[in-house]
């Protein structure tokens, strides 16, 4: 059985030697599957002066000059990962000169040497790295592709057997437009993180129903830039932006004699750049944000950083109250990376929490859009001091508008007689020297104090022994994760306030580590020591796989051990599948991908790890999607390491009702295991609910006995979720995923295949197993009353790091 279709696919283009033959290049067709690897082997691999690489797949080259729109593969120095990437290069003359990227598939994620792009007719393009892994898709297409193309306008197009645009690039704008780009209604322009760093900042700009929004991502989400559209129509230059009945807006650049973009920058600004033929380089036109002379520097949040003030002239300064100051500069010689607080702002300490009052200062953003409540101006400033997350209080007397901030960015010397500012700082406890007791009785209790003293002067000495042999653990482990301290995280979560949920291990709670959004799970009740603990920190960081979650670093310090975790925006896939909470049902290609991934992440723990890795508690809760939807395992709560050479182990039993395996009933198990359970979430994934389901009736309780009833009656395609859109288009590949899950549920373990076996059939390289026995069930009776997680503690080697929830 294979899930792919008979291919009519599309090759690429291999364009002809650059900087000869000045034509207009165009797509060929084939009628075989293409694939191009990148390597320095393709034939148009272009070194810049500068380190910039391009390998260019497909280019449009200008036939009267050589400023060109080009897609491939594109990288910054010193070049160790690649975007896939439409940019504008001139092949003729420029080599000094770098391409401008104006649109990347893959910003959040650069692939490596060797990463392949494949374009097939029923998924379009597919992009994966090195390893094989899954990192963009044009996949879920409604129809056939039949080509591919790069336009004179840089719109990379999937076009169908009748020339029809199935995709666009022009449809998922990243930070920049380009000539004749429209920006609808709903879109949104997202600046890079930096001029060589392509992931996602706080800097966004998209259309509302009354005009154009920049927006700052801080707590709360702040406007600082706005322009209303009057006429449905707005003017930037010499050209208009002209509005459609559904308020796209179409930009049209004026002096349009070359390439021209529009890139929202990394700092906020919105810029025209043009290409100079005459110096041969891109230069700024105009910021478009400041036409009218609306905006200056100082109304841009991080042009003074954390806790900075920004002149008439652009110079940075840290905030100042009245009665002293309470912040230092990160950098003395760079003012615009903003301040720290001298004394940081705990929240075991509150009673020492005080609001400073900032005279001629005003925010970056007093914005209306964000909900508030009219009151006045003091108990705006007492709502903040009795918020621990709160760090600012802005307050409007002209309508008694209070807007707190959890996060402070830049402020401007630039009075405001309506508003006024408040700052919570924390001030230093009053000292206190009283003559009491001990001074009186103090020659009486000498002798105790100084056999005291040496005493824990002894314990003092010993726990520092103790750590510094800890250090050098940590020390000697390599490939080690960050070593966070327990303060930096506290910090991090802001006082461990936002819960993401709840583990078998400990509570996670949701942070940020610079500009990166992590979660950082609090283990409880750990039964190892120290260096048992750093020892599995090695293990699980060692993993690095797109379908696990990522393990970013750790807290082992004191009694304190802490986990740090890539954020999953998603949440857990029992969110989504049980059809709870309102959320809208996933289509089959998410879930077709969703099951694929959990498959891929299971294979690479069973297959390519050192030793064997067994999860041994694959439900839907332990299974993490970020914002595409891709899936990660997480939770290594209750795994196992299992040497290679051994095939059986005996251990407790361990998972959760409803999962387990039947060979747990004799406690001589392999990876087998996790394969039953991949099974089972495979089921309800298809089915939309849970497997012990107590809200059904007695004869459907059980969910994988209802599958072994249906699949004797050869009647499977009743399970199917009646939430599941298109069933009918797709009944047949649901089933066909149906029978691969049942070769999982597999009573004799020996009869399953292994993860590798079911990532190739997913994949279409493999068939199925036809002679499956049919009697799934035979356990369920005898487990379905076990506690919800059977271990929790068994011995070492067995990982207590929990995966986020």
């Amino acid at each position: 059985m294979a899930f792919t279709p008979s291919l009519a696919l599309v090759a690429l283009l291999l364009c002809f030697p650059f900087f000869v033959n000045p034509q207009l290049y165009k797509y060929l067709t084939a009628s075989a599957p293409v694939l191009r690897t990148n390597t320095f082997t393709l034939p148009h691999n272009i070194i810049f002066s500068g380190g910039e690489i391009v390998r260019s797949l497909l280019v449009q080259l200008n036939a009267t000059h050589g400023m060109s729109f080009a897609a491939g593969f594109y990288c910054y120095p010193p070049c160790k990962s690649f975007f896939l990437s439409i940019y504008a290069v001139d092949y003729y003359y420029g080599l000094h000169n770098p391409p401008q990227v104006i649109w990347s598939a893959n910003r959040a994620r650069p692939v490596n040497e060797n990463a392949t792009l494949k374009l097939t007719s029923t998924d379009g393009l597919t992009l994966c790295d090195s390893d094989g892994s899954l990192v963009w898709s044009t996949s879920g297409l409604s129809q056939s592709v039949a080509g591919i193309k790069i336009t004179t306008a840089g719109n990379l197009v999937l076009f169908d057997i009748n020339n029809s645009t199935i995709w666009q690039s022009f449809d998922h704008p990243t930070d920049c437009l380009v000539m004749g780009q429209t920006l609808a209604q709903g879109m949104s322009l997202i600046a890079n993180s930096s001029s060589t760093n392509l992931a996602e900042s706080q800097f966004y700009l998209t259309i509302l129903v009354d005009g154009l929004y920049g927006f700052f991502n801080s707590d709360p989400t702040l406007v600082y830039y706005l322009r209303y559209i009057n006429d449905r129509s707005i003017k930037f230059l010499d050209g208009n932006l002209s509005s459609l009945s559904t308020l796209s807006i179409i930009f049209k650049f004026p002096r349009a004699i070359s390439i021209q973009y529009m890139r929202l920058e990394s700092d906020g600004h919105f810029r025209l750049y043009d290409y100079d033929y005459d110096k041969l380089q891109w230069v700024m036109v105009d910021d478009l944000f400041n036409l009218d002379n609306t905006m200056d520097n100082c109304d841009y949040p991080t042009i003074c950083g954390h806790y900075g003030i920004c002149n008439n002239i652009g110079q940075c300064t840290c905030l100042a109250g009245t009665s002293g100051n309470y912040f230092k500069q990160v950098d003395s010689q760079r003012p615009e990376l903003g301040c720290d607080a001298i004394t940081n702002i705990t929240c075991q300490d509150t009673n020492n929490h005080i609001m400073l009052d900032l005279n001629n200062v005003s925010y970056f953003s007093d914005d209306s859009n964000v909900a508030f409540n009219k009151t006045d101006e003091e108990s705006c400033k007492r709502a903040c001091l009795e918020d621990c997350k709160c760090k600012a209080a802005l307050f409007q007397s002209s309508n008694g508008k209070c807007l707190t901030l959890q996060e402070v960015f830049s402020f401007k010397n630039q009075p405001d007689e309506y508003s006024s500012t408040h700052i919570k700082v924390q001030a230093s406890p009053p000292s206190s020297s009283k003559v009491g007791l001990g001074a009186t009785l103090g020659s009486t209790f000498g002798a105790l104090f100084f056999v005291l003293t040496i005493i824990i002067f002894s314990i003092v000495c010993l726990r520092r022994c103790k750590e510094a042999e800890d250090e050098d653990i940590i020390q000697q482990l390599p490939g080690m994760p960050t070593k966070f301290t327990f303060e930096e995280l506290r910090m991090a979560t802001k006082n461990f306030v936002k819960v993401l949920g709840k583990g078998g291990f400990g509570t996670v709670f949701e942070g940020r580590w610079g500009d990166e959004r992590i979660a950082v799970k609090r283990l409880d009740n750990v039964g190892h020591g120290k260096k048992d603990f750093l020892a599995e920190v090695e293990t699980i960081g060692s993993i690095h796989h797109i379908n696990l979650v990522r393990m970013i670093g750790f807290c082992a310090e004191k009694v304190n051990r802490l986990l740090v975790y890539e954020y999953m925006c998603n949440g857990s896939l029992d969110q989504w599948i049980y059809c709870r909470d309102g959320r809208v049902p996933l289509d089959w290609s998410i879930r077709f991908k969703i099951i694929t991934d959990i498959a891929k992440g299971l294979c690479y723990l069973h297959e390519d790890c050192r030793q064997k890795i067994v999860h041994f508690d694959i439900k839907p809760e332990n299974i993490l999607l970020d914002e595409k939807y891709n899936a990660k395992v997480a939770d290594f709560g209750l795994a196992k390491l299992i040497d290679r050479d051994i095939s059986r182990v005996m251990t407790k039993m361990r998972g959760t009702p409803g999962y387990l395996a039947p060979e747990w009933l004799t406690a001589m198990v392999t990876e087998k295991v996790d394969v039953y359970s991949f099974g089972v979430v495979v089921i309800e994934i298809l089915c939309g609910r849970r497997n012990l389901d107590d809200s059904q009736t007695e004869e459907n309780r059980h969910l994988i006995r209802l599958l072994e009833e249906k699949s004797k009656s050869n009647e499977l395609s009743d399970l199917i979720d009646k939430n599941l859109g298109d069933v009918e288009l797709h009944k047949n590949d649901i089933v066909n995923v149906m029978m691969l899950a049942m070769w999982c549920l597999q009573w004799d373990s020996t009869r399953r295949p292994s993860m590798l076996i079911v990532v190739k059939v997913l994949e279409g390289a493999m068939e199925i197993e036809t002679s499956l026995d049919y009697n799934f069930v035979s356990s369920i009776p005898i487990i379905a009353n076990i506690p919800s997680v059977v271990d929790q503690s068994a011995p070492f080697p067995t990982s207590v790091l929990s995966g986020p929830r």
